[in-house]
C-alpha cells in the first residue's frame, strides 16, 4: 500500500511540475489521472520494489555525487588520451564480477559503468558484466571494486 501511495504522490508531483497549471479543475483531473494510473498498475501487479524503487532513494544520495566525480575524472582521462596521442589506448574486453542481488542493482551498476567515459557495459549476467574499456586501467579500476561495493550498498535488501 505504501508503494502505491508514494507512486501516486510521485506521479502527481511530476505532473504538477511539468504542467505548471494550478487551477482547481486541472489539479482535480491530474489527481484523478494519477490515481487511475496507480489503480491500473496495482491491478497489473507492477508496483514492486523494482518497478518503484523507493528503497534506494536515500541510499543513492551519497552515490550520485561520487558517480558524477567518477564521470568527470573519466572525461579528463579520455580527453587527455585524445589530445595526447602518445598516451596508450589499449581496448580491452573483460568480464567484471558484480555482487548485486537484484536485477535493479545490476542495471544500476551496468549503467554506472557505461556512464563513465571510456567504459561500456556490453552484457549483464547474474554475477558478472561484460565490459569494454578504452584502456586496461579502466578495467583495473572496475576490478578494484569500489563502484561495485557502492552500488551494492545503495541496493540494500530487496525486502525494504
Amino acid at each position: 500500500m505504501f508503494r502505491a501511495v508514494s507512486l501516486a504522490a510521485f506521479l502527481f508531483a511530476t505532473w504538477l511540475l511539468l504542467s505548471g497549471y494550478f487551477t482547481g479543475l486541472l489539479i482535480t483531473l491530474g489527481v484523478l489521472s494519477c490515481v487511475g494510473v496507480v489503480l491500473i498498475a496495482a491491478r497489473m501487479d507492477v508496483i514492486d520494489h523494482e518497478g518503484h524503487p523507493i528503497h534506494i532513494g536515500w541510499r543513492s544520495a551519497s552515490y550520485l555525487p561520487w558517480l558524477v566525480w567518477q564521470i568527470v575524472l573519466s572525461n579528463i582521462d579520455v580527453a587527455r588520451r585524445i589530445l595526447a596521442p602518445s598516451l596508450p589506448i589499449d581496448p580491452t574486453v573483460k568480464q567484471i564480477p558484480c555482487t548485486q542481488r537484484s536485477d535493479l542493482g545490476r542495471v544500476i551498476y551496468a549503467n554506472s559503468i557505461t556512464l563513465t567515459p571510456g567504459t561500456v557495459s556490453l552484457r549483464v549476467l547474474d554475477d558478472e558484466i561484460l565490459v569494454h574499456a578504452l584502456t586496461g586501467g579502466g578495467i583495473a579500476d572496475l576490478e578494484e571494486g569500489s563502484m561495485d561495493r557502492k552500488v551494492t550498498a545503495i541496493e540494500g535488501h530487496a525486502d525494504d
